[in-house]
């Protein structure tokens, strides 16, 4: 691939998970995101969850994935944290916060793919809310944990199976649309009709076998950025 080719890929910055190892801060992610987004036409760049870079990675790249983790703290949201969750780093919070609301105010027009965790976060800054212990509400919750199962896709969106681990769901959307949901009931995925690409999944379409629940997504997701 030459220079030009190379500078022809859309950049897609991709927010990992952030932990304190050794008394560092250390970020951690899949290479299976990076390779999704290659596989599209794509050069995914993981980006440290870092406030003040905020600007630069809005001025610099063409789209952004956010990637799946643990659960938010939903405290900043005007709710408790249940007792049974595994709180993600404060500071990646803050920082998946921050760029999220930097990119529902100053540009909006960015496309956006958000993950497992990353599809929450989404909710919560529209203001939605968590269903945030599955166990405690919902009977096929096993369904979700280290799981395939169907998605009955709406609005367009495609159906098919997907790879699932996620304990958590989401309650109410707040001002984005559902766009999928399982057999259960349970909300698969939303999205923003009035903008050109903003987009979360329950699952994980980075290790999702099924094309239409899989590299589908990021194929979407690459398409706009070139838009």
């Amino acid at each position: 691939m030459t220079h030009a080719e190379s500078q022809s890929r859309p950049l897609i910055a991709i927010s990992p998970d952030l932990l304190d190892r050794n008394g560092h801060q250390t970020v951690r992610v899949t290479s299976s995101y990076a390779q999704r987004v290659w596989d599209a036409g794509g050069v995914g760049v993981v980006v440290s969850p870092i406030i003040d870079t905020i600007p630069e990675l809005l001025a610099r790249f063409d789209g952004f994935v956010f990637t799946g983790g643990d659960d938010p703290m939903t405290e900043p949201f005007g709710e408790p944290t249940h007792p049974k969750t595994t709180p993600i780093h404060t500071d990646r919070q803050h920082f998946e916060t921050e760029l999220l609301r930097a990119l529902n105010d100053e540009a909006p027009e960015r496309p956006v793919l958000g993950v497992c965790l990353g599809m929450q976060m989404m909710a919560l800054v529209s203001g939605g809310s968590l269903d945030q212990y599955m166990p405690d509400t919902t009977q096929s919750h096993r369904d979700h944990w280290e799981c395939s199962h169907a998605v009955e896709g709406e609005h367009g969106y495609p159906s098919g199976t997907v790879r699932s681990k996620h304990h958590q769901a989401v309650r109410e959307t707040g001002t984005l649309r559902i766009t999928a949901r399982a057999p259960d009931g349970v909300i698969e995925a939303i999205d923003d009709p009035s903008r050109a690409f903003f987009v979360g999944v329950q699952w994980h379409p980075e290790r999702t076998e099924d094309p239409a629940t899989g590299r589908w997504y990021f194929e979407r997701l690459v398409e706009a950025c070139r838009r």
